[in-house]
């Protein structure tokens, strides 16, 4: 049995669930526009592990956890913007308030000072990205984000021409070892057991120069966060010199039970161009929603945008977005 939720204590025009950069973006360029703004910020980024992302104009390079710093800095401008660290919504309630505009109710845990049990919003923007599983090898963790990654985009420049593994355990990864292939010609892709290259596939793959290595893993071999060799089951040890991870991807979508959003296969939020919802009033940025290019400059546009096209729609002009 779903526990009632208490009354709202707080009215805003937005609540934005997620404190990533989409989330964050979509504050910033809220609070520019007027709007009353909280965003809800569980404080667990996926790429917490990550020492450096890359690819983001103007702060190539910088820690993740440091451009969050960075942009709720910025948003410490705008006295209607509040993020409220280390809280949960743990259920999104449509609601109808014809005189306030109110279209929903969140529900929340968390450990900020005066985090209320519920805030009511008029709109809400889900920017919560994705959740992952990465494939069970018991020292993999010990190397994630430091010389095993899972983005080609935000990391393959730091390893190009280096003797690479491609880790994964899904369908895709006869794409994937293609993409990666244009940082070195030094590549092999580990299925750890798992029937994912077909042998059409593997010989596509082998034209490339690129090797398939069907054997499950043992463990990986390293010291310090530096990748040195993945071990086989049998013993059998092949150096590298770094590589990527292909985790199991899945949206952080829990609060969302009792709304009926369309929805893809994979469970993603299915939007317009624009971050539009099936829902009216309900947005989506970043990963949340079906992910393109998984890069924080990428969610940090779809962030902008989304709030862009917010903005619009709550005056009802229409726009070419």
């Amino acid at each position: 049995m779903t526990e009632p939720v208490a009354l709202p204590s707080a009215e805003v025009d937005v609540v934005i669930i997620g404190g990533g950069p989409a989330g964050l973006s979509a504050a910033l360029n809220l609070g520019r526009a007027r709007a009353s703004v909280i965003v809800i910020d569980a404080g667990r980024p996926r790429n917490a592990a990550t020492l450096r992302s890359h690819g983001f104009l103007t702060r190539d390079g910088v820690p993740p956890l440091e451009l969050r710093k960075l942009a709720r800095a910025e948003l410490a401008a705008y006295p209607d913007v509040r993020v409220l660290e280390r809280t949960v919504a743990t259920a999104l309630i449509r609601t109808a308030d014809a005189a306030t505009g109110l279209r929903f109710i969140v529900a929340l845990q968390g450990r900020s000072p005066g985090t209320p049990p519920a805030v009511a919003a008029r709109a809400v923007i889900v920017a919560t990205g994705l959740r992952e599983t990465l494939p069970e090898i018991p020292s993999l963790r010990a190397y994630y984000g430091m010389s095993l990654f899972s983005c080609a985009a935000c990391d393959a420049w730091e390893l190009q021409d280096r003797p690479l593994a491609l880790i994964g355990e899904t369908p895709d990864l006869a794409a994937r070892a293609r993409l990666i292939a244009r940082w070195t010609d030094r590549l092999t892709v580990f299925t750890n057991g798992a029937d994912v290259v077909d042998t059409v596939e593997e010989a596509e793959l082998a034209a490339s120069g690129i090797l398939v290595e069907r054997r499950g893993i043992d463990d990986l071999e390293g010291d310090r966060g530096t990748v040195r060799a993945v071990r086989l089951a049998d013993g059998t040890t092949i150096p590298i010199d770094g590589g990527f991870v292909r985790p199991r991807w899945h949206p952080a979508l829990d609060f969302l039970s009792t709304v009926d959003a369309d929805r893809d296969d994979e469970g993603h939020l299915v939007v317009d161009g624009s971050g539009r919802t099936s829902v009216e009033g309900l947005y989506a940025a970043g990963d949340a929603a079906a992910p393109g290019p998984q890069q924080l400059i990428v969610a940090a546009g779809q962030g902008a945008r989304a709030a862009a096209v917010l903005v619009h729609d709550s005056v009802g002009v229409q726009t070419a977005h």
